[in-house]
């Protein structure tokens, strides 16, 4: 493991084992619990729209980890980006390491998914029971989950914009297998990537809101 701190941005650098895929993991002074992101199908640690979404938890005392799930040559293969099973063993390989490092081991965790990063979240998640705090799906694929979706506990919140009605179809009939507390809400007016103006303030107002809910203590929020 290796890092190297960005003190501009309180931003850290980090290898995640056995690959030494890289991640940016962000901790704001006492952070209340730690959010991993699961990125989409083509898209990475550098996603402008989770990094949004990141910033903002950050604000609210939420600490971040946003990483590559697959290599680079393994991202050249558009069969991995649909590997579902293969994408939720990166993100269980990111949760042990984090549960390792001492500014992260005693935090709360939950997964922020989007796309097909949602149901490796989910797998991920029913894999690990209890010990995921929250799940928040945006433009997600929970679909892509099958089974997996009975046995997830954590709490789950689902994210659609309005206009992207084949997705909002598959959340619906997903929800539908759902056995834990969870939630589908419709940002009206927004399509898949959520690029319509305010469109992705809403999914931060309500990922936040989640996430505080159901991963901070009260007397923190």
């Amino acid at each position: 493991m290796t890092a190297k701190a960005d003190r501009a941005d309180r931003i850290e650098t980090v290898e995640i084992p056995p690959l030494r895929l890289e991640g940016a993991l962000g901790i704001p002074a006492s952070p209340a619990g730690l959010v991993l992101f699961a990125h989409g199908s083509g898209s990475s640690r550098h996603s402008p729209r989770n990094n949004h979404v990141a910033a903002a938890l950050r604000r609210d005392g939420l600490a971040t980890l946003l990483f590559d799930l697959l290599a680079e040559a393994e991202a050249n293969d558009r069969a991995n980006v649909f590997n579902i099973d293969l994408l939720a063993n990166r993100l269980l390989a990111a949760t042990a390491w984090a549960r390792y490092r001492k500014p992260t081991r005693s935090l709360p965790i939950g997964y922020f998914g989007a796309s097909t990063g949602a149901a490796a979240a989910l797998v991920a998640a029913a894999r690990l029971g209890d010990g995921i705090a929250a799940i928040v799906s945006r433009g997600g694929r929970p679909d892509l989950a099958g089974d997996a979706l009975v046995r997830v506990v954590a709490p789950t919140l689902l994210i659609v914009g309005g206009r992207d009605t084949e997705v909002l179809a598959r959340n619906r009939a997903a929800q539908r297998s759902l056995r834990g507390e969870n939630s589908l809400r419709i940002v009206l007016h927004a399509t898949h990537l959520f690029e319509e103006p305010g469109a992705l303030d809403a999914v931060v107002e309500l990922a936040r809101d989640w996430f505080l809910a159901h991963m901070v203590a009260p007397a923190r929020r």
